[in-house]
């Protein structure tokens, strides 16, 4: 399972050098970039609701295989697209193979998590942010050496060995009957109904509000560093280093962590120590301070997503697939769409000003933090 996650991440760091090569070869405007990047998050979120109905109906370990499967080429047909029209499908099949893979694996951790009576999101969400370090670490020295062309092959061969191992010991989860009393609802919701389906959009809300500063992170401290204190080139990447590294290595962490503590405790701590990273970010004097801050916010918002995908899996009169298709196509949407709305705003105020505002977005995951009790629940 955790190289699933591992290989997602993966596909997705190495997209990230390749983006400067796909604008040149298809002679892009920033505009046009823009709209490519939009569409490839719009595919996986659109993917994502379609593979929660398949998952609630077939089970998780399937569409898992499948969509691990679709991902081989993805990287391969966007590294090689040689023109726009050909180049807008590989990114719709690169956003809908990835974000649907992320619905089908995220499921089938949670079917783990009620097997092995313990909590392992966190880390399954750590392997994803190596994959993803990985992934955009060795992009570019490999196009540097060997061209854009070889690295996506190369990746999509990693993508396949990995595929490999998970076909094999991936863990076969049967679709949950549904309750006598119960009646049928859509997409594998068990009425319950509008309260079960209504916990799980507060859920994705909640990993909404955790995942809009993160992708204020990935896109945008690089940025901040140079704009608005001055760092030089070299030194433009330490802010997502240290926020990237802090979040993997507390992943790791976060299970034993919430087995100890409990899922809502955990994420009010969370919660508390990204609120904190984000005003130390929005009023660093210094290079120094913003990196201290960065890592804070690392530490804070690496548990908060995979206790909040595992509270979605365990929503009570729904569907492991349906609650997490809910929360991922909502919680994504900070990560894919939110960060073009956060640089319109900032061209306005400043990036010190967001940083500290995004803070009031933590404040409200901290008062609704019960809403993840679920998280816990192993029946």
């Amino acid at each position: 399972m955790s190289l699933a996650f591992l290989a997602n991440g993966f596909v997705i760091g190495g997209w990230a050098p390749q983006i400067p090569l796909f604008a040149a070869r298809l002679d892009l405007s920033k505009a046009q970039l823009g709209l490519m990047i939009l569409a490839f998050g719009l595919g996986a979120i659109l993917a994502m609701p379609l593979v929660g109905r398949v998952i609630s109906r077939i089970g998780s370990k399937r569409p898992t295989i499948w969509l691990h499967a679709a991902m081989v080429p993805a990287l391969p047909l966007l590294a090689l697209a040689p023109n726009v029209p050909l180049a807008i499908l590989a990114v719709l099949f690169a956003g809908i193979t990835t974000g649907g893979l992320d619905v089908a694996m995220n499921a089938n951790a949670v079917s783990v998590e009620r097997r092995l009576q313990r909590a392992i999101m966190s880390s399954c969400h750590g392997f994803w942010s190596v994959g993803g370090l990985l992934g955009a670490g060795l992009g570019g020295p490999i196009i540097a050496f060997l061209g854009g062309g070889a690295h996506g092959l190369l990746t999509g061969l990693v993508v396949a060995a990995t595929l490999l191992f998970v076909a094999r010991h991936l863990l076969s989860d049967e679709p949950e009957p549904a309750p006598v009393a119960a009646q049928s609802g859509t997409d594998g919701a068990r009425v319950g109904g509008f309260a079960s389906v209504g916990k799980a959009l507060a859920i994705g809300v909640v990993a909404l509000f955790a995942m809009i500063p993160e992708g204020a992170a990935i896109d945008w401290s690089a940025v901040y560093l140079r704009q608005e204190l001055g760092v030089g080139t070299a030194a433009s990447g330490l802010a997502f280093a240290a926020f990237s590294a802090a979040m993997a290595i507390l992943r790791f962490a976060g299970d034993g962590i919430r087995d100890r503590f409990g899922a809502v405790a955990t994420a009010r701590g969370c919660a508390s120590i990204a609120i904190v990273g984000l005003l130390v970010i929005g009023f660093a004097p210094g290079l120094a301070a913003a990196l201290v801050g960065f890592a804070l916010l690392g530490i804070g918002l690496s548990n908060i997503v995979p206790i909040a995908f595992s509270a979605a899996g365990n929503v009570e009169g729904l569907k492991a697939g349906t609650g997490l298709s809910m929360a991922t196509s909502i919680g994504y949407s900070g990560i894919l769409i939110a960060p073009s709305f956060i640089g319109f705003i900032a061209e306005h105020t400043g990036f010190a000003i967001v940083y500290a505002g995004l803070a009031a977005l933590l404040v409200l995951v901290l008062a609704a933090s019960g809403i993840v009790s679920g998280a816990d629940r192993r029946a």
